[in-house]
């Protein structure tokens, strides 16, 4: 903005009453952006913390806290076209044009959808026979989620929730935490809903890694003993048959 500071500099400095004292000049431009990506600048000057003049359609125009002195100044500025041109292309121009690229640049990454991640903890409740059972879930954006603890289909009211707080890589972190009886706990699943899963929970149950483990356990150790016993019936019979 020297450009620009200059001139107002040269037209104040000749009315001080002192050349040589400083001269405090502060000078703000850009512009703002609708909700209907149009655009509308702005430049104001400020002379010792007070307003001192603007730019209006073309126009230097002073402050009324400016007084005389602003007036003189604007009359001043008024005649170099060269400087009022270039304040307009400024405000209409580049910085519409940067301000909507920045935009564009950043919607991407505004408007990404990051699916969560969940898991489940617990530890006991010393001395009460309570479980305290935790869903953690991570790494989403955006912030809004919705996090239950549920029994079938009805919601556990007396879940808890943290607040949601930033992970280091801009995604967001929530814990949801309940209280149960030791034995109360079976049947029990956390529930999870967020833009980026659309129509799809993500449904952790408490337990289902037991119960699954528990069912191949059942399955697979009888069926590898039958194996291994006709194994052995098999050899057995066959060494009878050598004489």
């Amino acid at each position: 903005m020297l450009f620009l500071q200059l001139p107002l500099l040269a037209a104040l400095l000749p009315g001080s009453v002192n050349a040589e004292d400083p001269v405090e000049l502060q000078v703000r431009l850009g512009c703002e952006l609708s909700s209907s990506e149009s655009a509308k600048g702005f430049m104001q000057a400020a002379l010792e913390g007070s307003d001192f003049l603007s730019f209006q359609n073309t126009t230097w125009v002073p402050s009324p806290e400016g007084g005389e002195q602003a007036q003189k100044v604007c009359d001043l500025l008024n005649l170099y076209e060269g400087i009022k041109q270039i304040v307009e292309n400024l405000m209409s121009k580049t910085c519409p044009r940067f301000l909507l690229g920045i935009l564009d640049a950043g919607k991407t990454y505004l408007q990404r959808q990051v699916r969560p991640e969940a898991w489940l903890s617990s530890s006991s409740i010393l001395g009460s026979g309570r479980l305290m059972l935790v869903c953690h879930v991570s790494g989403f954006y955006p912030m809004s989620i919705w996090v239950m603890w549920m029994r079938g289909e009805q919601e556990q009211l007396d879940s808890k929730r943290d607040d949601v707080l930033p992970n280091a890589d801009g995604t967001w972190y929530v814990r949801v935490i309940l209280e149960v009886e030791a034995e109360d706990a079976v049947g029990l699943s956390c529930h999870v809903k967020h833009s980026s899963l659309g129509d799809q929970d993500l449904i952790l149950n408490w337990g289902h890694s037991l119960s699954m483990n528990l069912i191949i356990l059942a399955v697979v150790v009888p069926l590898i003993l039958l194996i291994v016993l006709v194994l052995w019936f098999k050899r057995r019979w066959s060494y009878r048959g050598i004489p």
